[in-house]
């Protein structure tokens, strides 16, 4: 939906199963279109699309594509952001590192890419911008050595001036969010800066290519929104979209750690990084690994979850959430309504989520962080 100052806010589809592009449209038309009824019957409704690679392959079909066309046209939604973070299947089987793969040391990551670039230029209506959200290059332990991140730097710079010429014959503004994440590639602000320094810093790098600012991911690694952001603004690095999620944190102990327990699972990565008393951080691969790490040992004060929960989730006597970066982004972002026009809640774990922080349905936990949300961006003058 258009919020104020041209912003626009979705949710992220990626929350639903399906990989063909005939599952992708039942999810639209049997979960989309009802929460859409329930937040926004009256007004365009914007839709953050998530297409794998076998959805994309048909929609690159014109035909195809120009009946989903009349299809948002039928229903009063549009679509200006699409989710390319996952190439292959994301719900009911081991996601974990796969999800980075393949990364962009590969043509097939560079192929799908502008596949949905592709899609995108043909959806998005008069005047919008359009945002592709993509892995943060690889996974730090798939990086072996210099060659591999120099093809994944070759790649990067290659496609952005492909899309520089893409955008520039379609008239629209393209751009592609990469996305830090704990134990990626790149995971912070530090690791980001420095790789659009290696890249330069030249016209096309910065109309086109951004960081995908998800405030889960960044909250795990213990930065400050105003600052993290105020860094990519003076090395003049695009905010593509701001993901709008939240983490799980809580200070270790024998019963939060015990209720941790409920929390892992066989088909995301759910990474751990644990901030010890003297400020130092230490890493876990994942949430089994860290709970097998003798956490209670003396000197780790706090633990930040890579588990996206619900935006509304309310703090629990154990256990709490990011949600105050989440809201500290928003208001750098009310500071400054232009820093970025695309936001997207992202908390793809429903199917995964303990059943006391699972509402009834995907649909009616939707339809909370759509109440919760705008309530934070009207308090902030960001939604009328």
């Amino acid at each position: 939906m258009q919020l104020l100052h041209g912003i626009h806010l979705a949710y992220c589809t990626n929350i639903h199963r399906g990989e063909s592009w005939a599952e992708t449209m039942a999810a639209l038309e049997s979960h989309t279109l009802e929460v859409r009824n329930r937040v926004a019957p009256h007004e365009p409704y914007a839709i953050g699309l998530r297409l794998g690679a076998e959805a994309a392959r048909s929609l690159l079909d014109r035909q195809t594509r120009l009946v989903f066309q009349r299809w948002l046209a039928q229903h009063n939604c549009y679509v200006f952001t699409i989710n390319g973070f996952p190439y292959g299947q994301f719900h009911g089987t081991r996601v974990k590192e796969q999800v980075f793969q393949p990364d962009w040391s590969t043509s097939t990551r560079v192929e799908y890419t502008e596949a949905l670039f592709t899609i995108l230029a043909d959806l998005l209506p008069p005047g919008l911008s359009g945002s592709v959200s993509t892995v943060p290059g690889s996974h730090k332990e798939l990086v072996p050595d210099d060659d591999h991140a120099n093809l994944i730097r070759k790649n990067l710079a290659a496609h952005t001036a492909w899309l520089a010429r893409f955008a520039d014959r379609s008239g629209k503004d393209l751009h592609l969010g990469l996305e830090p994440e704990p134990l990626g590639w790149i995971e912070n602000t530090a690791e980001s800066i420095a790789l659009f320094n290696s890249l330069g810093h030249g016209e096309d790098i910065q109309r086109c290519l951004g960081i995908n600012y998800d405030t889960c991911h960044f909250a795990v690694e213990y930065e400050s929104p105003a600052t993290a952001l105020a860094a990519f603004s003076e090395h003049r690095i695009r905010i593509s979209k701001l993901h709008l999620s939240s983490a799980l944190k809580l200070t270790p102990s024998s019963a939060s750690l015990k209720l941790m327990e409920s929390f892992t699972d066989e088909v995301y990565f759910h990474q751990v990084i644990a901030r010890r008393e003297d400020g130092l951080l230490e890493r876990h691969r994942d949430l089994p690994v860290a709970l097998a790490s003798n956490p209670l040992r003396r000197g780790i004060e706090e633990w930040r979850v890579h588990f996206h929960v619900p935006l509304h989730a309310p703090p629990q006597d154990l256990l709490d959430t990011t949600a105050d970066h989440l809201i500290a982004t928003l208001d750098v972002l009310a500071a400054n309504p232009s820093l970025c026009q695309h936001l997207e809640m992202e908390t793809y774990t429903w199917e995964v989520l303990p059943r006391d922080l699972r509402a009834a349905s995907v649909e009616d936990q939707l339809e909370r962080e759509y109440l919760w949300t705008l309530t934070e961006l009207r308090k902030r003058h960001l939604a009328p």
